[in-house]
């Protein structure tokens, strides 16, 4: 079972990222954020996840990297294809995840959300390791954070329609909704506005 302490995850590996703020004032996280992320694109393992949310990304390691080395971005996890949690933000700051977003009618989700990236993409399927990890996480957040809830879960391409499209065709919302004992809502499984 996984533990948070102090806004942490005590069995993740930590790896701080400076690409964080306070969230507003009497914001609590009310809602978690899945997405995909792959780098170089479709390629797992290697440092260039952790090197993107710390600033270090080598613009020369790859051509795809040019593009994005000066983003200043983070999510609050990773979780690897081998389970692996990273924390890069500890969950009552702001990470830098969702970008222009609304769920629910409410903007700039990054104020009231937690960001989950899932290494992976929208063309292969998520890891069973992967899933037993995220399923782990969130039934660790939901019973330290009263203000989250199984029914606020849902994808960065459906709080960004048009703009994102991870955690993509391929991440299995109903077999979370089983994991969790919960109906996910309906923007959770399409596009909603």
């Amino acid at each position: 079972m996984l533990k948070i302490k102090n806004h942490l995850i005590e069995n993740a590996r930590q790896c701080p990222s400076p690409n964080f703020d306070e969230r507003p004032t009497d914001c609590e996280p009310d809602l978690i954020v899945i997405h995909n992320i792959s780098l170089p694109p479709n390629q797992y393992g290697g440092k260039a996840i952790d090197q993107l949310f710390t600033n270090c990304l080598d613009k020369n390691e790859h051509p795809y990297y040019a593009d994005i080395y000066q983003l200043r971005v983070s999510s609050h996890l990773l979780i690897r294809r081998d389970g692996e949690i990273v924390q890069y933000v500890p969950f009552n700051k702001r990470a830098w995840h969702a970008g222009v977003s609304e769920y629910q009618g409410r903007e700039v989700c990054n104020d009231f959300s937690i960001g989950i990236e899932m290494e992976g993409s929208d063309y292969e399927a998520f890891t069973e390791d992967q899933y037993t990890a995220l399923e782990q996480t969130i039934k660790a957040m939901l019973q330290t954070y009263s203000h989250l809830s199984a029914d606020a879960i849902t994808g960065h391409e459906h709080i960004a329609p048009g703009r994102k499209s991870d955690p993509g065709p391929f991440f299995e919302w109903q077999r979370l909704s089983k994991q969790l004992s919960v109906k996910l809502p309906a923007q959770a499984c399409k596009v909603s506005k």
